[in-house]
């Protein structure tokens, strides 16, 4: 069991350490083109939307209170409300809808 967990952990450094080196080694001179540019401008956007949203709806104990809470959210940035206001409306939010919900 011991062996095995040096194991998972020395194959996940490796992979985690390639990841990380390779671009750097391999990739010596400004990227020129506008598809890969885009694509890596847009790589930590998505990669927090990934985490993000899933964290959302699964942190409430209705799944759906958590979603109607992000759709809520992004309706009332939409429409200007500052973040203060958002994080308010979300958690009221959430708090009527799993009254009804959960009880």
């Amino acid at each position: 069991m011991i062996r095995s967990n040096w194991l998972y952990i020395a194959v996940m450094f490796a992979v985690s350490y390639t990841i990380r080196i390779l671009p750097l080694t391999l990739i010596r001179k400004p990227i020129k083109n506008r598809f890969i540019q885009s694509f890596l401008y847009y790589v930590p956007y998505v990669t927090l939307a990934v985490m993000t949203f899933p964290a959302i709806v699964n942190a409430t104990q209705s799944p759906a209170a958590g979603a109607v809470a992000l759709v809520v959210g992004i309706a009332a940035a939409w429409f200007g409300a500052s973040l203060f206001q958002v994080s308010v409306v979300c958690c009221a939010v959430v708090f009527v809808l799993e009254l009804f919900l959960v009880h």
